[in-house]
């Protein structure tokens, strides 16, 4: 029987190794981009959607080390096992483990007196990042480290200079930008160590079990308490840190390191799930193998090299998070810090929805539809234990940021494009029941007034993002015949009007008392009646009821002109103000999410290739292969979703209706693969030079509409689009177009 499951493990590994080198995209992936200027990317190992994100921790100086790496840096504090990819805020960086050679030290130390502390120099031309693998030497010690990860469990593969007195330090009080609150290490065995960490930071409550195993003897096994030494081999405390101590290092030493959200026990039982052997080269075949499945579902064709890259880049991004928050039995805790045994769904974490709602999980719908629905699963299991939907939830966690409450759009948008594995009614009441709430300002939504602006911190955004939700909401009512419940959330839907000041022409914060909130300026980025942002990017926050839109603000003509001023008026520094507001073309701020959907909305207008130019300039001129290019926080996945759908040639301006609008495709092909072995393939020969649209074919018939619906997505099939270098301005066509998005 042993021998019949070896020669079984052998051929799976071969043919994992051959399918990835069948159609290897992860060659096009540079994990590198988006690790400089703001992008504040995950660089390390990984697999997709894994609860594992292994690698290097920079000293966090601030808002560019939030993922705790920036590629401008050189100076690495250790491999902590869990990172974040792309926030505006820094946490994890938990289970930081550093290998070093010499003398005993038990502290980072600081960036410029590192060499006093565990700390190491090091260069981009020794350092090594694929998806999946991670690899550096560090600079001074020569030990070379190589890193590798499954969903669960982190491998570390260290290369010690001969001859030296080596040591490796776990060390449980550092994190990024958060503080350890208690933390605990013991050693099991002479193999065998096991702790947790427990935190507070951005996740006021974060804990996080582990199990190390070890290929070699763990020859001496110390604790301390900061830099005390502490008798035995188990401590508990503010700041422990075990330190691994060798008299003569080993050539190679293999560490397998497994995090689980309930138990050191099944952390080890994660490790012996998914790493049972010590074969670093099948670990890193096998993550390749995973992200080459993955990617593998969009396959384009463009002569352009770069495309590529920024491409496969981007949809790499897009499945760093959410990240899995359970364990491979299923385990799980709970919201409310309950354990949940062997659940039926995978539990996911890192819900970053404020951003994703709008790119990243309509992408999920069409790429991801089984994890779509354990998502869905996970946000219904957080109603259950909080009475509430998630806002933006981090391992376990519900931290309040940003506005609205975006999950509601996302249960409703997965309902509507057919996702299954979730209770509908379920859904729905959960929906229901926290869009009762009278919390975040959502008593003045039940009441159909405006959220007051000296009693509600960011009114207007938080308004209009829940007219987005309650949008949303009627259409899911609507498919379930629930009419009278579709009313009362349309008529919710249009609270937006509630904000919009006739004098100014713009969104406005209003009193409590009916006035309007004073000192107005419409280019000043303000953060607290809006959120991130000025008044000229939340004029378009309607994506919901573009139609009312136009009419609010004075009719088609007024509409477009509004439009144009939005992309040619500029601001001065101090105007602009907000580090998030980056990406500008006029008052239009690609770098936060507000904007994404502007563009498209020319369309609207009976102005397509209006929208064509644009969405063109911003995938040329804001997105880069270089470490700097992505132009704004990456946001777990959304500025790359962005780009991903735009360069298809078609965008989700209001996700939950189950339309993409039409824009310029930059590929000139793409096959999406679909479940039930379908395949859905975008024609566009020549988009590389020519951006604009001048006629589609569904299907090889002719095709009048300006968006497609995910259901003919879905369905299998061709959209090719006849591409040229010279704007469609018939009145006629462009009129069917607009007809077709206003209806």
């Amino acid at each position: 029987m042993k021998r019949l499951i070896f020669f079984i493990n052998i051929i799976s590994f071969v043919c994992i190794t051959q399918q990835s080198q069948a159609q290897d995209l992860t060659k096009y992936v540079d994990p590198y981009i988006g690790s400089g200027g703001h992008g504040h990317v995950f660089v390390g190992a990984s697999v997709p959607f894994g609860a594992v994100q292994l690698g290097p921790s920079n000293f966090f100086k601030g808002w560019d080390w939030c993922s705790g790496y920036n590629y401008g840096d050189s100076i690495v504090t250790g491999f902590a096992h869990m990172h974040l990819s792309g926030t505006g805020i820094g946490d994890l960086g938990d289970i930081l483990v550093m290998p070093y050679v010499g003398e005993i030290r038990t502290d980072k130390a600081t960036e410029k007196e590192y060499q006093k502390g565990y700390g190491a120099h090091y260069s981009h031309k020794n350092e090594k990042v694929l998806p999946g693998y991670y690899s550096v030497k560090l600079d001074g010690s020569n030990i070379q480290v190589e890193l590798a990860a499954t969903e669960r469990v982190g491998f570390h593969q260290y290369q010690f200079p001969q001859n030296k007195e080596a040591h490796v330090i776990i060390d449980l009080k550092e994190g990024i930008n958060d503080q350890s609150a208690e933390t605990y290490i013991r050693r099991v065995d002479q193999y065998t160590l096991e702790g947790y960490r427990f935190s507070k930071g951005w996740a006021k409550e974060q804990l996080i079990f582990f199990a190390i195993r070890s290929s070699d003897s763990l020859e001496h096994f110390t604790v301390y308490e900061d830099s005390k030494l502490l008798q035995g081999d188990s401590g508990k405390g503010k700041a422990i840190k075990g330190l691994i101590s060798f008299d003569k290092a080993p050539k190679t030493l293999k560490l397998k390191v497994g995090i689980s959200p309930v138990s050191c026990e099944n952390a080890l039982a994660n490790i012996n799930a998914e790493i049972p052997h010590w074969d670093l080269d099948k670990v890193v075949a096998e993550a390749k193998a995973k992200w080459n499945k993955e990617l593998s579902k969009m396959v384009i064709n463009t002569p352009s090299e770069k495309v590529k890259r920024i491409f496969y880049t981007a949809l790499f991004h897009t499945m760093i998070d959410p990240s899995l928050f359970n364990d491979h039995n299923g385990d799980y805790r709970g919201a409310d810090k309950q354990v949940y045994k062997h659940a039926q769904f995978a539990n996911y974490s890192v819900f970053s929805l404020w951003d994703t709602y709008r790119a990243v999980h309509p992408l999920y719908t069409i790429t991801q539809p089984e994890r779509t629905a354990d998502m869905v699963n996970s946000m219904l299991a957080i109603y259950d234990q909080k009475g509430l939907l998630p806002q933006w939830h981090l391992e376990g966690w519900e931290t309040g940021t940003m506005v609205g409450i975006a999950s509601r759009q996302v249960i409703a948008e997965a309902y509507l494009k057919g996702i299954k594995g979730f209770d509908a009614e379920r859904a729905f009441n959960a929906i229901k029941g926290t869009s009762a709430s009278d919390t975040l300002g959502m008593m003045c939504v039940k009441t159909f007034t405006a959220i007051p602006a000296d009693k509600e911190r960011r009114s207007v955004a938080k308004g209009l993002e829940y007219a987005i939700g309650d949008g949303s909401i009627a259409l899911m009512a609507k498919a379930l015949s629930k009419q009278n419940e579709f009313e009362y959330f349309s008529k919710r839907a249009l609270n937006y009007k509630k904000y919009f000041d006739s004098t100014t022409q713009f969104f406005r914060g209003k009193l409590d008392n009916g006035e309007r909130a004073p000192d107005f300026n419409a280019l000043k980025a303000n953060n607290t009646i809006y959120a991130e942002g000025n008044a000229w990017q939340y004029l378009w926050l309607v994506p919901q009821d573009v139609k009312g839109l136009i009419s609010l603000l004075g009719g088609e003509q007024m509409f477009n002109a509004r439009l144009d001023t939005m992309f040619a008026l500029e601001t001065t520094a101090d105007e602009k103000g907000l580090a998030d507001l980056t990406g500008t073309i006029g008052q239009y701020a690609h770098g936060n999410e507000p904007s994404h959907h502007i563009a498209y909305l020319y369309a609207f207008g009976g102005r397509p290739w209006k929208t064509a130019e644009t969405v063109r300039h911003i995938m040329k001129d804001m997105y880069h292969d270089q470490p700097d290019g992505i132009i704004g926080n990456e946001d777990c996945g959304q500025m790359s979703a962005w780009y991903i759908f735009s360069a298809l040639g078609f965008y989700p301006v209001f996700p939950a209706d189950t339309r993409y609008v039409f824009g310029s495709p930059l590929v000139e092909q793409a096959t999406l693969k679909l479940p039930g072995g379908k395949t859905f393939t975008v024609k566009a020969a020549g988009a590389t030079t020519q951006p604009y649209i001048q006629k589609v074919l569904l299907n090889g018939k002719a095709y009048d509409a300006a968006y497609i619906d995910h259901a003919a997505i879905m369905a299998g099939g061709t959209l090719e689009f006849i591409m040229s270098d010279k704007p469609d301005t018939d009145a006629n066509h462009a009129s069917k177009q607009k007809s077709s998005l206003l209806k």
